[in-house]
């Protein structure tokens, strides 16, 4: 790809193969296709090929980068024959050099005009902050105090909330961190950035910290460094002078009674879409990830940076590869200078010798979905972000402040990863998948979109949405695009997604651990 500009078809064309770029050696098998195939140009398939997988599209020389969407995802390490599959056995993955021409191509967002910007039903809390749900939290500084969180939590069952219709919950936000490690530092700065974005979300009309007592991660530097208060809004607990487990437990089960009638006392009123900060997410990708769902996520994107609102792309391994298609797009050239500062400290520092995925192997899953290597699947997961501008770069669990196409340094874990974005003040996780990922993410709705008709089939109590609908020829990308907008809208207003009718999202707060335990 010499100009980095990554050319997305509306639908893409009927038959066996998808060709995604005229320029591809390879073309990305619909169905499975046997061996004798007759593909497109009068090509024959000399392979067995899964769904999602690719087939040369021509011979392809060794050492010769191998196209996808005019972009390259590894290099041939033999010669391969038109009509052969091509999958890690034959391609191999090494780094190659990448033009990142800051700022480049940046356009600004043409913006919709405001009297006809696309509004939800929202929750405004006296500090002006929007809500998309309504909970109550209790947040453990330490894992010695997260059976108690937990338990406080519990307590608050539907039918103890029943007389609360307007409280989405309890819910409990324990780690398994906050002793051990370094007292000062970038290790404990991200716990407590992390801590204080809950602990301020606007999802929470009020919420609980506890704490051991003799644990580093302290209540009260906590407070002091992040600018909390305690408050009718913010209570804290100490175990060790509570009286123990069993006390601490009473007693915050006591005070959160005390907020039930005023954190229950909400209305939805209609407020601009503006407020919408969108967490992107994408787990179990799959072959089919990068033509379906994830431009359809990316064009959904696009409008609501076009109405005034904020997508968050995260997970950093995730984009390695082609984050020069995003550097080119940066509003200037500090901002897409942050975006490779962050990728050199995951090379040059982080990751040095690891087995990661940003030192090339993909998970098993994403190699039996058609993914080789890390290249491939970042090509798919920088598509969330869609076509825009890239506005801000954050480090993990900063608050977020700049509205439109933004970034935030996370890993690709995808429950540490989304936390960060909620910390950061995302109000909603849109999270794609190709092999079937069982995601919530309390205080917050999460919304699942599905990249293959099979899998949303196989797995529709999971699913909000089928991308599949854009392979089948039953919807173009940007008809799949509004039908994602219009769902995120409702679901901000209230219409419950389905991890939240599963009940999904207790276990899925998972700071970073970037430290030493010691």
């Amino acid at each position: 790809m010499a100009d980095g500009v990554i050319e997305l078809k509306d639908k893409p064309a009927s038959g066996p193969t998808i060709r995604l770029h005229d320029t591809d050696n390879v073309l990305i098998a619909r169905t499975e296709i046997g061996i004798g195939a007759k593909l497109e140009g009068g090509l024959t398939s000399r392979s067995q090929v899964p769904a999602g997988h690719k087939i040369a599209a021509r011979a392809i020389k060794l050492g010769e980068p191998i196209l996808k969407y005019a972009v390259t995802i590894g290099f041939a390490n033999a010669d391969i024959p038109a009509g052969t599959y091509v999958h890690s056995h034959n391609m191999e993955f090494r780094e190659f050099d990448r033009d990142y021409a800051h700022a480049r191509d940046y356009q600004p967002i043409v913006m919709v005009p405001e009297a006809e910007r696309a509004s939800f039903m929202g929750i405004v809390r006296e500090n002006g902050q929007i809500a998309t749900r309504n909970y109550l939290g209790v947040l453990a500084t330490v894992n010695c105090s997260a059976t108690v969180a937990h338990k406080i939590a519990e307590y608050f069952t539907p039918e103890r909330l029943a007389e609360y219709p307007n409280i989405d919950g309890v819910a409990a936000f324990a780690h398994g961190t906050g002793c051990g490690m370094e007292m000062t530092g970038e290790p404990m700065d991200l716990l407590r950035r992390t801590m204080a974005g809950y602990a301020r979300h606007a999802n929470l009309a009020g919420a609980l910290v506890v704490g051991l007592g003799c644990e580093r991660n302290q209540i009260k530097n906590l407070f002091n460094e992040q600018g909390l208060a305690v408050g009718s809004r913010l209570r804290t607990f100490v175990m060790q002078e509570e009286g123990g487990t069993t006390k601490t437990i009473a007693a915050g089960i006591a005070a959160l009674k005390e907020m039930l009638p005023e954190a229950n006392r909400v209305t939805r009123t209609r407020v601009p879409a503006s407020h919408l900060m969108i967490g992107l997410q994408c787990g179990g990708s799959d072959g089919f990830s990068s033509i379906t769902a994830n431009p359809a996520l990316g064009a959904a994107m696009d409008l609501l940076a076009r109405h005034g609102g904020t997508a968050i792309l995260s997970e950093t391994p995730e984009i390695y590869g082609v984050e020069h298609t995003l550097t080119r797009r940066a509003v200037s050239r500090e901002v897409g200078e942050k975006l490779i500062e962050r990728i050199r400290w995951w090379k040059d520092v982080y990751t040095v010798g690891r087995d990661t995925q940003i030192n090339g192997a993909v998970s098993p899953g994403n190699q039996h979905g058609g993914l080789a290597n890390i290249f491939e699947k970042s090509l798919g997961s920088s598509m969330k972000g869609g076509t825009g501008p890239l506005m801000a770069v954050y480090r993990y669990a900063e608050p977020v402040t700049q509205k439109g196409f933004v970034f935030m340094d996370t890993p690709g874990f995808d429950p540490c990863s989304a936390t960060g974005q909620i910390a950061g003040g995302a109000n909603m996780i849109m999270f794609t998948t190709g092999r079937g990922s069982m995601f919530g993410a309390k205080p917050v709705p999460s919304i699942k979109l599905a990249t293959n008709t099979p899998m949303y089939t196989r797995l529709t109590e999971d699913m909000d949405i089928n991308c599949g609908e854009i392979l089948d020829g039953t919807a173009s990308l940007s008809e799949m695009g509004r039908k994602i907008f219009d769902l995120m809208l409702r679901t901000a207003s209230g219409e419950r997604s389905k991890s939240e009718l599963l009940g999904l999202g207790d276990h899925e707060f998972v700071p970073w651990n970037i430290g030493v335990t010691g």
